[in-house]
């Protein structure tokens, strides 16, 4: 017979079929049955022998009507007229003696998913949830569900959705599951299998005897039931603790759902809940299953988000290992970030630095990325081990530090002068492998590979570079020369956001370093507006050409405008947030589509730059308006007003440093180029309100910090104590249900100003207002959209907080 012959061998087959000698023998019939299988499964067409096999299937021989069912169940739909033939066999095997040829005979039967043998199936299907024997329950159940999945308009027939209700205390366990997963499927536009006490215990007692994927079917839909009282709620509770530290990853998983969704109003066991599964999850991120241990670790990060020390004694349990892939690697160097402390941040960063080395150049990145965000707290040490690894060369290595320093100094701006140090002589090697990248596109294949990952990321570098040559280029003694450079290379250069940052670079050390900057200048201004063909930088050097001619001063207005401040530190680490802000996502997929909130993205460029994502509540393109005067302020309502509607607070989203100062910088810029002129409809308000709290600027930063998160506000940045001005930062996102019944959310930025004993004001100036009173500290809010009844809110609860640590403080 042909191999894969088509028409030759269907022919082949149909005689070895109709042979009676063949049919006569039942090693050689089955034989041939299996060829045709064989065949089937090769991508032949063989529904032409529909009619054959509808004759073989009346045989005793078990092996060989699974062989003729697969065939009829994958052909069915293509004979339908055929496919009655087979209706008397398989009723009439549904009577069979043998309870493996009564289940064979149900589950075709119902996989033959016709609509017109539906009237032929209904009483087999019946008579299979009587069935002595379990192994014919379990499929005539699941048997309704599929007859339902094939005429979903048709009635629901009432009998049959009690008896299976009453089959959910079958002896069998499996059977019990099966009649869930059918009644969700029957009864899905009624919300599913209802769910009372009696069976919410019965399922609870008899949870241990199913099987793995038994029992998590289980625990979700108990997921519906409501405990009646406390009492019953902890009986729950009791039996479902065993299950919370099973050795099955699923079934732990969906038993901590279930925790989480009793106990929204019990922080305490939740948090007993959550760390009784720290063994578990520790023991799933050593499976070995790659999928297992990725799934472990993103709900890790779930929970390190509510309790951020869980793991903080077991963080060697993450370190990277040299078989594994870079996507474990990464989310695993993301965890180390989060557990980082005075104590172990010197073994941390050590084995971060191996990692920097690794001949994956993302892991290579990551692993600096993870040392940079390390450095927000323990800048010191972080910029020791970046500045090593510029001493390696590695191109890929030193484009990736470059970033990392770039994205660092503009967080934490007191590390500008170890940054600039540490630049001299690194941009020879970004200019090599720039030089090194466009010459392994001209070699051989192999090479090509080889720098494929490095072209991708060498322009990032660059950029990154030329940017902390504009912003610190007087305190980079060659910044000029390495700026010539670029400007030379300007014809060869394939990137667009490096064109773009070179502009930006070259105008912003012209303004700080004139004598040695302006040849240079013209020169790239004249090919950047007469030769270059990308518009973008063309239009760019034309905005900057006609910006000189406005006088340098207007230009040093528009390049160089406000920056952080120098002696503002960062807090570092999300705040604890509530466990009901992640719990309805635990055990989904959702937490491995989501990345860490810190990670930053491998395109990215400048921070001036980076454009504001859609979701964010102020970037919408509304008119925004400083209001000054007595419309700006915003006063507690008296004790005569109407009591206002419950107000939620939440620091979700979070907000990065870069975001906040970002937005905040923007808005005052904006503001103050528009003066008071007042929009015709505002979504956006600024309030500054003054509170007298003078203890409060005395207090520490992490007492501070601990009193905004108890009523989920987030503190992002402080000055230290006893400094002037004294200056903290912060955000909150607020959920309000108004009288309509809809509710609101908005966002709400804050800056909080003490600037005691400054006679000239000049420090006030810089914070945004006049000068406060001697005990006053100034409240400055920006929110949007705007919510008056929040924001007022908001005010009260900020006011109470701060009047309260001023009173412990005294």
């Amino acid at each position: 017979m042909p191999y894969l012959g088509g028409e030759d061998a269907v022919r082949e087959l149909r005689r070895a079929l109709s042979n009676p000698n063949i049919q006569s023998d039942p090693l050689r019939y089955r034989n041939a049955i299996l060829k045709v299988i064989r065949s089937m499964s090769q991508g032949v067409d063989v529904s032409g022998l529909f009619s054959e096999m509808v004759k073989a299937c009346a045989t005793v021989d078990i092996v060989q009507k699974k062989l003729v069912y697969v065939f009829l169940c994958s052909y069915a739909a293509l004979n339908p007229e055929l496919s009655l033939l087979v209706i008397n066999t398989l009723r009439k095997d549904c009577q069979d003696p043998n309870p493996m040829v009564r289940s064979l005979a149900l589950r075709n039967m119902t996989n033959l998913r016709l609509p017109s043998l539906v009237e032929y199936v209904e009483q087999p299907l019946t008579a299979g949830l009587k069935d002595r024997a379990a192994c014919v329950r379990r499929v005539a159940v699941l048997g309704w569900a599929k007859l339902h999945n094939l005429q979903p308009n048709a009635e629901i027939d009432a009998s049959v959705v009690n008896e299976l209700y009453s089959l959910l205390r079958d002896p069998d366990p499996v059977v019990m599951v099966n009649c869930l997963r059918a009644l969700e499927e029957i009864l899905k536009e009624e919300g599913g299998v209802a769910i009372n006490k009696p069976i919410t215990h019965h399922l609870l007692n008899r949870l241990k005897e199913c099987d793995v994927w038994g029992q998590c079917d289980v625990l979700r839909i108990l997921q519906r039931y409501k405990p009646q009282s406390d009492d019953e709620l902890f009986d729950i509770l009791s039996l479902l603790d065993a299950s919370l530290v099973s050795p099955h990853p699923p079934v732990m998983a969906a038993t901590l759902s279930l925790f989480l969704h009793l106990c929204p109003a019990l922080p305490a066991v939740t948090q007993a809940a959550l760390e009784r599964v720290r063994g578990p999850l520790l023991a799933a991120c050593g499976s070995a299953s790659r999928e297992m241990r990725f799934t472990a670790l993103c709900h890790i990060q779930l929970l390190l988000r509510s309790l951020p020390g869980l793991m903080g004694a077991h963080y060697k349990r993450f370190f990277c290992g040299y078989a594994e892939p870079a996507y474990i690697k990464q989310r695993k160097m993301q965890v180390l970030v989060e557990l980082v402390n005075d104590e172990n941040v010197v073994m941390l960063l050590d084995e971060l630095k191996g990692y920097c080395t690794d001949v994956n150049a993302d892991t290579a990145q990551a692993a600096i990325s993870a040392i940079g965000r390390i450095g927000r707290s323990y800048s010191d040490k972080c910029l020791e081990i970046l500045t090593g690894l510029l001493g390696l060369k590695q191109d890929h290595i030193t484009s990736a530090v470059v970033q990392t320093m770039r994205d660092l100094v503009w967080v934490c701006p007191q590390c500008s002068d170890t940054v600039c140090a540490a630049l001299e002589g690194c941009e020879e090697t970004l200019q090599d492998g720039q030089v090194s990248t466009r010459r392994s596109d001209q070699g051989s294949v192999s090479d090509l590979s080889d720098r494929s990952d490095l072209s991708r990321l060498l322009p990032q570098g660059r950029q990154a570079l030329l940017w902390l040559l504009g912003v610190y280029g007087e305190r980079i003694s060659s910044a000029p020369y390495t700026l010539e450079g670029f400007i030379d290379g300007v014809r060869s250069e394939a990137s667009l956001g490096v064109k773009m940052e070179l502009l930006t670079t070259a105008m912003r050390l012209f303004l700080c370093r004139p004598a040695e900057t302006q040849d240079m200048l013209g020169r790239l201004l004249h090919y950047c507006i007469e030769e270059e063909t990308d518009m973008c930088v063309r239009d760019q050097a034309l905005l900057y050409y006609r910006l000189l001619h406005c006088g340098i001063e207007e230009t040093r207005k528009v390049l160089q405008g406000l920056r952080s401040d120098p002696s503002l530190g960062v807090l570092i680490g999300r705040p604890a947030e509530p466990v009901g802000q992640w719990a309805s996502t635990f055990n989904t997929l959702e937490p491995l589509r989501q990345v860490a909130v810190e990670t930053e993205p491998a395109s990215r460029g400048s921070p001036e730059h980076v454009s504001t994502a859609p979701s964010d509540p102020l970037s919408c393109s509304a008119v925004e308006e400083v209001q000054s005067g007595s419309v700006a302020v915003i006063r507690r309502a008296d004790s005569s007003a109407d009591v206002p509607p419950p107000l939620s607070l939440s620091p979700s989203p979070a907000l990065s440093p870069e975001e906040f100062e970002r937005l905040w910088l923007r808005r005052r810029a904006l503001n103050a180029e528009r003066g008071v002129e007042k929009p015709p409809e505002e979504d956006f308000v600024r309030v500054e309100e003054r509170v007298q709290c003078p203890a409060v600027p005395l207090c520490s930063p992490q007492s501070l910090q601990a009193a905004m998160q108890l009523l989920n506000i987030q503190t992002l940045a402080f000055t230290p104590p006893s400094t002037l001005p004294w200056r903290v930062y912060l955000y909150t996102h607020t959920l309000q249900t108004h009288a309509d019944k809809t509710p609101r959310s908005t966002l709400i930025l804050g800056e909080l100003l003490y600037a005691r004993g400054n006679g000239d004001g000049r420090e006030a100036e810089e914070g945004g207002g006049e000068t406060t009173g001697d005990e006053d500290v100034k409240v400055t809010l920006q929110q949007q959209p705007r919510d008056d009844e929040a924001l007022r809110g908001f005010l009260s609860i900020l006011t109470s907080v701060l009047h309260t640590l001023s009173a412990d403080g005294e």
